[in-house]
């Protein structure tokens, strides 16, 4: 007790804590099995844009989530709220004034609840002075929360409990949603094959050339159900596609969000300007490829 006091006290004057929560990106996503449990086993190469969703929190006598934001529309701020359930999950006896800016498209294929729940995770622990959670608590969250909390582009395998960094080159993202979610349940109920070949095995990635003819080798293997769900996704991927200076166009995750690859950020720009032209209902956000 005298301890929790003493907690309490020395996170009065604590500043809030800011976190990005950063969208994911399954430059390739293979799916190589199926356990007996049902949970399907992984092969994904993955990066992370430098823009998404924003957490703050701040010291409350007890846990509090707050949605604001463009994309906060129809989200439940109670404890079905991922973020909510990351915070519970610490199990510490303290409170918390969580707020959630989200930006991100809700069921999108990116990992935006689960970026939301990694960054909640790493705010929560800097106010309180603890430890993150390891890959295998923060797992049962969701598959996508441990490679979102280890936050750098990696090779993840299993269910999302096997990570090893990869160093991929400087590279420029636009990613498109086509104003739809997409759940991905329903796409790996749709799912056809699920004994496919893994990732090719690596090779250099001097630049963002190479990087984009290694990416030509990979598949996204959720990519044609999801399309058979949802047509529109292949509208998309074809307006990227035909856009000056895009080196490859495939769905992220288990969509519908589908991102191209630029190598400069003048040519991202001006694709996301002309996607934006061409249709009000999409959802186009340019930007780097984080480090």
């Amino acid at each position: 007790m005298k301890s929790d006091r003493a907690a309490k006290l020395a996170h009065a004057t604590m500043p809030p804590v800011t976190r990005l929560a950063r969208a994911k990106v399954n430059l390739a996503l293979h799916v190589v099995g199926r356990r007996l449990d049902g949970y399907h086993l992984l092969d994904s190469l993955v990066a992370f844009a430098d823009f998404g969703d924003v957490v703050t929190v701040q010291d409350a006598p007890a846990l509090h989530l707050s949605i604001t934001g463009p994309m906060a529309h129809g989200l439940s701020s109670g404890p079905d709220n991922l973020v909510m359930k990351a915070a519970l999950a610490l199990g510490r006896p303290l409170g918390a004034a969580i707020t959630l800016d989200k930006h991100l498209p809700v069921a999108s294929g990116i990992g935006g609840g689960s970026a939301d729940a990694a960054a909640a995770l790493q705010a929560l622990c800097a106010l309180w002075g603890c430890d993150l959670p390891d890959a295998a608590k923060v797992l049962a969250l969701g598959a996508d929360v441990p490679v979102c909390l280890a936050g750098q582009s990696c090779r993840m395998a299993g269910i999302g409990d096997e990570i090893f960094p990869v160093a991929l080159p400087s590279a420029h993202l636009v990613l498109v949603n086509p104003g739809m979610g997409l759940g991905t349940a329903s796409v790996f109920g749709a799912l056809i094959r699920r004994d496919n070949a893994p990732l090719p095995p690596p090779e250099p990635l001097p630049d963002v050339a190479a990087l984009a003819s290694y990416l030509r080798r990979c598949r996204n293997d959720l990519q044609a159900p999801a399309l058979s769900l949802v047509p529109q996704i292949g509208t998309v991927l074809a307006a990227l596609s035909a856009q000056t200076g895009c080196l490859l166009a495939r769905m992220s995750g288990s969509g519908a969000t589908c991102f191209g690859l630029f190598a400069s950020a003048l040519a991202a720009k001006t694709a996301a300007s002309a996607l934006r032209a061409q249709s009000a209902e999409w959802w186009v956000q340019a930007g780097a490829m984080a480090s």
